[in-house]
């Protein structure tokens, strides 16, 4: 199936709620195979929450649903015959703070490729999967100690790790870098750039240098109107042209830092 089109994901008409309360009405976009898609724009605009629906996580809040549609692969991602758990296998998602396991580094890696039945090498897989990561220069003396003992930068590059052990499609990371220094969030950045020959990556991200650095296209989300709470993509174009060409004056305003 996915090879049949060049999206990995569709949101068509697609409104997000908590309950009574619509966060996010009227997304449509379609998100590139191979390819780092930058989802940004003002707090509280709904771009976390957009996110989340692309692997079911908004699912975890209660009285949260949807409308309109989600395709992953051309198939509708809440249809009821989808398992949300064997979605989130093939959606990998990397968090804003670092959360690596209470576990061993080595542990970390495996815990969720024995889970989801690997039956493999695990040696190989967790020192692949660390290369992979760009941490395994770092770690190969210690994989049996702690993951939280690495710096911050490593154990958000242990997270990512975590996430590609279980072979997904794509990893969806939200504000990966934003409790990061300067040092590791160019780490990060330069992984991201390795990784999308292999995975789509979509990053939420408050950072307009980070998007303009490192993604091939961008989503801009506002909330509706003034004094609304719900959030839309107002404008969505490559990386470059939103940024330099921006067809929406809210977007050049945003851009250029004369949002108020």
């Amino acid at each position: 199936m996915s090879q049949l089109t060049p999206y990995v994901f569709e949101a068509l008409n697609l409104g997000i709620y908590y309950g009574d309360f619509k966060a996010v009405t009227d997304v449509n976009l379609s998100i590139v195979r191979n390819k780092i898609t930058a989802i940004i724009g003002p707090s509280g605009c709904g771009k976390s929450t957009l996110l989340r629906a692309f692997n079911r996580m908004n699912e975890l809040a209660p009285g949260s649903h949807v409308d309109g549609q989600v395709l992953f692969d051309g198939q509708d991602l809440y249809a009821r015959t989808v398992d949300p758990v064997a979605v989130r296998q093939r959606i990998g998602m990397v968090f804003q703070k670092p959360n690596p396991f209470p576990k061993t580094i080595y542990e970390n890696i495996a815990w969720g490729a024995r889970i989801h039945g690997y039956r493999g090498n695990m040696d190989d897989l967790v020192e692949r999967t660390l290369r992979q990561a760009a941490l395994w220069d770092e770690v190969k003396d210690i994989l049996h100690r702690s993951g939280l003992a690495l710096s911050g930068g490593q154990q958000q590059r242990l997270c990512i790790a975590r996430a590609i052990a279980v072979q997904p499609e794509v990893i969806l990371m939200d504000e990966p870098a934003s409790a990061l220094d300067p040092i590791a969030t160019l780490k990060i950045e330069e992984l991201m750039q390795d990784l999308k020959k292999d995975y789509t990556i979509v990053i939420v991200t408050h950072n307009m240098q980070q998007a303009a650095r490192v993604s091939d296209f961008t989503a801009m989300m506002m909330l509706v109107n003034h004094g609304s709470r719900s959030g839309t993509v107002i404008e969505f174009d490559e990386t470059n042209k939103l940024f330099t060409r921006p067809a929406d004056k809210r977007t050049e305003d945003y851009v250029t830092g004369r949002f108020g």
